[in-house]
């Protein structure tokens, strides 16, 4: 879990003022309540009604966000940390989240923050334009929003990315993927990167462990493909719930098939938390196994997370099978790519490269 550092001179607020909403502008008035268009849930609200995702609410047959300007984690992150492996490698991104999700998955890492709207969280005050100035402070080629849904505090996301993107800094967008296609079409073109949770390959875990559905994640990672976003995907495996070896490699096989072969897959280990406290740690066999799959179905760079010393999170060639990038926690210890390709063979290395080159 990320706090915020009070020592940097960010100052608490009391969350009981209007200056943190603004109207959405995604809804629709209807005659049984003011329906939600941000996400698939589509949330239907009346007078003072909270949406799901606890950042929402309705007043005078409007839709308004609680959560703007009202961050409850600050912090610089190495850009690994998203995860995010071939996009600018080695800078530092500055991470914000407000408190609120559209899911509420069981094995949340997060749930003090995602599970609780911005009313009840510990937050400072930063507005888009603060949120920008404070990166460029401190020298950070990105801003992230990532730790709880960035979906959940979409307006907030939009306002910021678009200043960011004027002031030629990247904007990552590290999301569950769970966003109605007019939104996501909106906010993809200031959206430099995103790392997508793709957390089962079945409608019914997607119900069921995350109060989700399928079919819209997979909709956004074509969506965002297809705007030209960066995308790398993260499937955290958790034993007697996603860890069956023909559904990843149904998935994997989905990935290869629409054009995700040269997308990171990120296979991250699973520690019991939240509501799966009594499970197990996902087991490094089970690890090997979905990487080896995903490699079998053509997708060029599989990764295994949160699993200490192993190479798996190393960048290996496609075609010389060199070693291009070694990574030890999040640090790069070699870097053997030039420009974007192998040193080696030069073979093109897919990804945005540029502050690894300098």
């Amino acid at each position: 879990m990320v706090f915020i550092n009070f020592d940097k001179g960010y100052v608490k607020i009391r969350m009981n003022a209007e200056k943190y909403h603004r109207e959405s502008p995604y809804y629709l008035v209807t005659p049984k309540g003011v329906r939600c268009q941000i996400c698939p849930n589509n949330c239907l609200l009346n007078e003072e009604m909270e949406s799901c995702c606890h950042t929402h609410f309705v007043k005078d047959q409007k839709l308004y966000t609680l959560g703007y300007g009202n961050p409850c984690a600050v912090h610089v992150d190495p850009i690994e940390k998203k995860p995010l492996f071939h996009f600018l490698p080695g800078s530092f991104s500055f991470s914000i989240s407000v408190a609120g999700c559209n899911m509420a998955c069981l094995n949340c890492q997060n749930w003090e923050i995602s599970q609780q709207g911005p009313l009840l969280t510990r937050n400072v005050e930063l507005f888009p334009d603060q949120v920008v100035e404070e990166a460029v402070k401190n020298n950070c080629s990105s801003i992230a929003f990532t730790y709880s849904e960035p979906i959940a505090f979409y307006e907030y996301v939009r306002d910021t990315a678009r200043l960011s993107k004027a002031r030629g800094i990247k904007n990552l967008f590290i999301s569950n993927g769970y966003i109605n296609e007019k939104p996501l079409e909106d906010l993809a073109g200031y959206l430099d990167a995103a790392n997508i949770d793709l957390k089962s390959f079945s409608e019914e875990t997607y119900r069921k462990l995350n109060r989700g559905s399928l079919q819209p994640v997979l909709n956004t990672l074509k969506l965002l493909k297809r705007c030209g976003v960066w995308v790398e995907i993260t499937n955290l495996l958790i034993p007697g719930w996603n860890d069956d070896m023909q559904k990843i490699r149904e998935m994997c096989n989905w990935l290869a098939s629409n054009g995700f072969s040269e997308t990171p897959l990120h296979f991250s280990r699973f520690f019991p938390l939240h509501k799966l406290t009594g499970f197990s740690i996902t087991s490094v066999k089970t690890l090997e196994e979905a990487h080896d799959i995903a490699v079998e179905a053509g997708l060029q760079y599989v990764y295994v997370g949160n699993l200490q010393g192993n190479d798996s999170e190393n960048t290996y060639c496609p075609s010389c099978k060199r070693l291009l990038v070694k990574r030890q926690g999040f640090q790069i210890r070699e870097n053997h790519i030039r420009g974007s390709n192998c040193k080696y063979c030069n073979t093109r290395i897919s990804g945005v490269w540029d502050h690894l080159s300098k």
